[in-house]
């Protein structure tokens, strides 16, 4: 196995922060947003759909312009971003219902920054979707490091915004909202009456744990399901794209389904805003890392005929989710740290969900990690010279499976498990992945397959048949 081993004494001298002299951590919101493309926010080139809040977010804090998820659909992105292993090393590698017990489960011996947070004194609360283990599984969030959980642990159940209940510490709190069940999974399929609407109970969650949290510090990881769709309600109704209200979009002479994504992001900004400005009354806006990113590219899941390009949602970028290209993979990521980051700052340094797991290790000064990311904290904090990364690498296991690395921040191979040719993509000259290389640069296509049959650690739910 290739990985990185973090020893972070050897950092400490590098970051202004981590001083000799001991200074509070700071707290940390982590908002995780669900299929929301590169192109989506103001600040990354939207020019249809208004992102106020998040902008300002972006203007008072860095910006990344070449980040990347940890995969291109939900349950293996967040298994990166929770151990800081990429798609061939972390457990859940793949969204599969059937393999849910084995492949999409966490295991008790799987390190999550929510428990090395823990370990450092952290109170850690997970609100909203969690998607790597059941309530009585090694996965479940009160066996990986969180103190306090609410929302959905199922993510196949999460599709639905307008749920019959959400669990609460392993305990179901049933709501108002009446179920067509769709499937055999428990809660998923769609509600007719409803009366309570899933991230508005999350965004009320999440004040009240900052609230409460105020003297201590605090890990939130709040990870909302919009601008998911519920895929049941698409193939079941046509519209998947539910919202309680068109709002300020119900005149527009859009598609229903486009009403609702709109509404959602409205939503989205309209609810960090609140947090941010609660962060504000309470004297801790000072002291809080907020992390703002999504968890792959956006999605074509919102109904019949439902499209991203109505949006421009991946923005100048080709593909998107369930494509290994960067309009599935790359994704916007904005952090405030006023103390650390300077503000309207703009970084296109190579990164992706494993990174958070080191920056996380070098920020409670543990004392060393497996890991596959590196430390965002050099650049966070501006500092003139720091590692960057050999290459990123990933695996899909849809239809068909397929890997893909990028190497050096530059040349982008994508490769069908099974079949001998590899597209290559020099992104410098061709960000948009259009015209392939590899006839060109047979010495580049080698070292790619080099690397995607190094990358891929055999597991028992995961084989790429290599």
């Amino acid at each position: 196995m290739s990985r990185y081993t973090l020893f972070v004494v050897l950092l400490f001298c590098s970051v202004p922060l981590l001083s000799a002299e001991k200074k509070p951590l700071p707290n940390v919101l982590f908002i995780l947003v669900d299929d929301m493309g590169y192109g989506e926010l103001g600040s990354y080139g939207q020019r249809t759909l208004q992102t106020p809040r998040l902008d300002q977010l972006a203007d008072e804090g860095m910006r990344f312009t070449r980040f990347y998820a940890g995969s291109t659909v939900c349950a293996p992105s967040r298994s990166v971003l929770m151990t800081g292993l990429h798609t061939g090393h972390t457990q859940v590698r793949g969204n599969d219902r059937e393999r849910a017990a084995l492949g999409q489960t966490l295991r008790d011996e799987d390190l999550t920054i929510a428990e090395v947070m823990k370990e450092a004194g952290y109170r850690t609360a997970l609100v909203g979707k969690w998607g790597l283990g059941a309530v009585d599984s090694s996965g479940a969030p009160n066996k990986q490091g969180f103190d306090s959980y609410y929302g959905f642990v199922n993510q196949t159940h999460a599709h639905n915004h307008f749920p019959s209940f959400l669990i609460r510490d392993g305990v179901k709190e049933e709501l108002p909202n009446d179920l067509v069940k769709v499937g055999e999974i428990d809660g998923v399929g769609y509600s007719e009456n409803k009366e309570v609407y899933a991230n508005n109970l999350f965004f009320e969650e999440a004040e009240s744990i900052i609230r409460e949290s105020r003297d201590e510090p605090f890990f939130l990881y709040l990870a909302l399901t919009i601008p998911h769709a519920n895929n049941e309600s698409s193939d079941e109704l046509g519209d998947g794209m539910e919202v309680p209200t068109y709002g300020a979009f119900a005149n527009k002479e859009w598609p229903d389904f486009h009403k609702g994504h709109a509404w959602m992001n409205d939503r989205i900004d309209r609810g960090v805003g609140e947090l941010m400005d609660l962060l504000e009354e309470l004297d801790l806006a000072d002291d809080t890392i907020v992390v703002f990113t999504s968890d792959n590219g956006p999605h074509n899941e919102g109904g019949f005929g439902y499209n991203p390009e109505f949006f421009d949602a991946n923005g100048p970028l080709n593909g998107i989710k369930r494509d290994l290209t960067d309009g599935g993979v790359k994704v916007p990521l904005i952090i405030r740290w006023p103390k650390v980051v300077e503000g309207g700052s703009v970084s296109d340094h190579v990164s992706f969900f494993g990174d958070f797991m080191p920056t996380i290790v070098e920020l409670t000064k543990r004392d060393e990690v497996e890991t596959d990311g590196l430390s965002l904290l050099p650049v966070l904090s501006g500092q003139k010279t720091f590692p960057s990364h050999a290459f990123l690498y990933w695996e899909f296991y849809g239809a068909p499976k397929s890997q893909a690395v990028l190497l050096e921040g530059r040349w982008k191979g994508i490769r069908v498990v099974g079949e001998e040719a590899m597209r290559l993509f020099d992104l410098d000259a061709d960000p948009g992945e259009f015209r392939d290389r590899s006839a060109d640069y047979p010495d580049i296509v080698e070292r790619i397959e080099k690397l995607m049959t190094e990358q891929h650690e055999p597991n028992a739910a995961w084989s790429l048949d290599l």
